[in-house]
């Protein structure tokens, strides 16, 4: 029997999905990672999706932005080694915090899974692992998460620890919800305020830069369900014969546009964002350029109707609109660094 944190659940009947012979049978990885780890860990790294971290990327770019806005206008402004530092502390949580969402997600998923193609196969679906193995693997990750966490000032931990109600609410959200992205997009974009109080900046005692950060965040929940709106359409017919809600389901006829409507959203509340800092060309042409290049291009190429094709915008879009708003921000951090190093009656000084 399940434990009482989720036993709860109603046991969903299996879609014949689950049972069909044309459907492959799952085989151990033969190449890759994970074909070299033990065959008893090989499942827990599957859980976490060890082999697929185009999601540990979605989670750390928040990060990236906010470490990169709040390195510029730290006073004194941040070195190039705290910068560093404090961003890969950022992506060592991104690959613990967001293996513990995967091992949640799927407890609760563990009757919905089966019966979509594209998760079938999962750990706890296929009943690799238990639902009470899987609680406990969940503790250990949200601990070695929290060891991770203090490495940080304490102010983090308090901006921080919120997210986790989000984390325990998206599973729950794709049963009552069309808009369950929404959720996600709250919980993965989290991040980006984290920067700021991580760099020393006070999100309080500053009414720009606590405008900054608020736009920052709700940019990158609009570019959360932008990019899981394009995932969603991998699954969206099996989501339907499941009982699964997605927004790509909800506006499956006009999916472009809201993607588009989207990225518009997502680019003008980066543009404020960095205004509200008073961050120059570099960041506007960069971050704002970029990003509306490269989320341009994605939706205008994505075929929706090829499962193939979604999940390959998926995960290259997240380094391609990534990539391209964090080099605008390290473009104009390393301006304001220069122009902070350069003496009093130098080039470059006014």
């Amino acid at each position: 029997m399940f434990p009482p944190l989720v036993g709860h659940l109603p046991l969903i009947p299996l879609h014949p999905i689950a049972d069909s012979p044309s459907l492959p049978i799952y085989v151990p990885p033969q190449s890759g990672l994970l074909s070299r780890l033990p065959k008893s860990v090989t499942p827990y790294a599957e859980l976490i999706r060890l082999d697929k971290p185009a999601g540990t990327y979605y989670l750390f770019f928040p990060c990236l932005f906010s470490t990169l806005m709040a390195a510029s206008v730290a006073v004194p402004i941040a070195s190039p080694l705290s910068v560093l530092g404090t961003s890969a502390l950022f992506l060592t949580g991104a690959v613990i915090m967001r293996g513990a969402g995967c091992t949640i997600n799927d407890l609760w998923d563990r009757n919905l899974d089966p019966q979509v193609a594209r998760t079938r196969l999962r750990p706890i679906a296929r009943r690799a692992i238990t639902p009470e193995a899987a609680i406990v693997f969940t503790g250990a990750q949200l601990l070695t998460g929290l060891a991770v966490l203090l490495q940080f000032p304490t102010e983090v931990f308090w901006y921080a620890t919120p997210s986790l109600a989000f984390v325990a609410m998206y599973p729950l959200a794709k049963r009552v919800t069309h808009y369950p992205q929404f959720v996600l997009g709250l919980t993965f974009s989290w991040g980006a305020m984290l920067g700021f109080p991580a760099l020393g900046v006070d999100l309080l005692a500053n009414q720009s830069v606590l405008i900054a950060a608020a736009c920052l965040y709700s940019s990158n929940v609009a570019w959360t369900v932008l990019y899981d709106m394009i995932y969603a359409h991998m699954d969206i017919k099996d989501d339907a014969k499941a009982g699964i809600k997605s927004i790509a389901l909800r506006h499956d006829k006009d999916t472009k546009t809201v993607l588009t409507a989207l990225a518009a959203v997502q680019v003008g509340l980066l543009g404020v964002a960095g205004t509200a800092l008073g961050m120059g060309p570099v960041f506007l042409v960069g971050s704002c350029g970029g990003a509306v290049a490269t989320l341009g291009t994605m939706i205008w190429r994505v075929k929706l109707k090829d499962v193939t094709n979604c999940w390959w915008w998926f995960v290259n879009g997240c380094w391609i609109t990534g990539g391209a708003i964090s080099a605008g921000l390290l473009g104009e951090y390393y301006t304001r660094l220069s122009a902070a190093s350069t003496p009093p009656g130098e080039p470059g000084t006014t």
